[in-house]
């Protein structure tokens, strides 16, 4: 069992996506945006798709990723 004040890992953590929740397979400290690259601390991620197991920084990259033709056209 991982003590959440040990020592954690200080690279990239490697999660399971669940609806609602994730899993830590791998500890670190943060995940990497699957669209803009960013690392996202595991303390402010909000956003994640379950089927795809990938992670987002923000909104815009969700709909980037699941409507990518309605990101285009914005200005």
């Amino acid at each position: 069992m991982l003590n959440k004040f040990g020592p954690s890992g200080h690279g990239e953590a490697q999660l399971q996506y669940l609806d609602g929740d994730f899993r830590v397979v791998s500890p670190g400290t943060y995940v990497t945006c699957a669209i803009t690259g960013e690392r996202i601390p595991l303390d402010e991620l909000k956003y994640w798709s379950v089927d795809r197991q990938e992670a987002y920084a923000v909104p815009n990259a969700v709909l980037a990723r699941h409507f990518p033709d309605a990101v285009k056209g914005q200005k």
